[in-house]
């Protein structure tokens, strides 16, 4: 029999994962295969180049494009610092001297007799690319980056802003369905990942940004209040360069939905480790899914390690991610194999949900997303 499989959410304790860490541009790998790595240790590092300006010389000096080098005291190559004569002209009075300074630092990268311009680089900035979990590499690719393995639990997000950073677990709440209030934020959250329960309001996010929390991990908020700390509607693309002053991980979805019993359960066990996060999302092809990550020994790992889902089964944690149920977490309690009409007059695929409160309701498998994990 075929297996119909849905592609969902992990949140497991124990799993491997493998971080492909990768430069923009070509640059110089800094480990080997076998090195051990921590998160905020530098794997591999590049020179972006310089931002360029463009001087034209001859306008300033009211000459002949062509004769500009005869008035130049540095020469193509030169490096020069930020106010520094780069040509001056010679007049028989003093008073008509014309100086003609740098307006920035960096190197005299070209000087056009046709033009009359002389265009000055910046000097380079040195990018670091971080191991951004603690790890062992297995594979390094040469000029570009490497591959870290890490055993960890893994909670996957639904969204989530902002980029990669890393903090201390701290729980702020008592339970799932617990909102997270400015009043929960204390002065001893600063740099840590901060989990709430069900919602986060815009008021909650200003304190926790005063504070200067790393990361915050909730359930839901709002969408007009994600609109109102980012200053604008995010569209379709991916996630993840937003700078807000902290990384953002919605685990259930937008409005106030409790946040899933097994992921608050998981976070609460490892409050007071470290952990990576990410809020890198994209939702089109090529799924990307915002993370925390907390490192473990690898011999925690065990005959544990998540398998490969191969399908759908009856007992399986899903979250429903249509209206009207949007939000709702229960277990797969039967999977019909007939195709069944549903309100559109389609006819699906479906399979029975029912909810911790007993109740049943029959879902397009398509509405649907498995809860993973072990």
């Amino acid at each position: 029999m075929a297996h119909s499989y849905t592609p969902g959410l992990t949140v497991t304790d124990h799993t491997v994962v493998h971080r492909r860490r990768m430069l923009p541009l070509p640059g110089k790998v800094l480990v080997n295969v076998g090195d051990q790595v921590r998160l905020d240790q530098v794997v591999a590092r590049a020179e972006l180049p310089g931002k360029v300006f463009p001087l034209n010389l001859a306008n300033q000096l009211s000459v002949a494009p062509g004769e500009i080098k005869e008035y130049l005291i540095k020469k193509e190559g030169d490096v020069v610092e930020k106010d520094e004569i780069l040509a001056e002209n010679k007049p028989l009075i003093k008073w008509f001297k014309t100086e003609i300074r740098s307006p920035v630092a960096g190197t005299i990268e070209s000087v056009s007799l046709v033009t009359g311009q002389v265009l000055l680089r910046e000097p380079p900035r040195v990018l670091q690319l971080l191991a951004y979990v603690d790890g062992t590499i297995i594979e390094t690719i040469p000029q570009q980056g490497a591959v870290v393995e890490t055993t960890c639990s893994l909670v996957q997000g639904i969204f989530g802003i902002g980029g990669e950073t890393s903090g201390k677990i701290a729980m702020a709440v008592k339970g799932p369905d617990e909102s997270l209030t400015p009043a929960h934020f204390k002065s001893t959250m600063k740099g840590k990942v901060v989990v709430g329960g069900s919602f986060l309001s815009s008021d909650a996010m200003k304190q926790a940004k005063t504070v200067g929390v790393t990361g915050l991990v909730v359930g839901g908020i709002h969408d007009e209040d994600l609109r109102a700390l980012l200053g604008y509607d995010l569209g379709v693309a991916i996630t993840g360069t937003e700078h807000v002053g902290f990384t953002l991980i919605l685990t259930e979805g937008f409005g106030t939905i409790p946040m899933a019993a097994k992921t608050f359960t998981l976070l609460s066990t490892h409050a007071g480790q470290k952990a990576s996060i990410s809020g890198a999302t994209q939702i089109r092809a090529g799924v990307i899914r915002p993370e925390i990550i907390i490192p473990q020994e690898a011999t925690a790992l065990g005959k544990n390690a998540q398998s490969q889902r191969e399908g759908i089964s009856v007992g399986d944690p899903v979250r429903i991610i249509r209206d009207p149920l949007f939000g709702r977490i229960g277990e797969v309690s039967a999977l019909p194999s007939e195709l069944t009409k549903i309100s559109t007059e389609s006819e699906v695929r479906v399979l029975e949900v029912t909810f911790s409160d007993g109740k049943r309701a029959v879902i397009p498998r398509t509405n649907i997303e498995v809860i993973e994990g072990t």
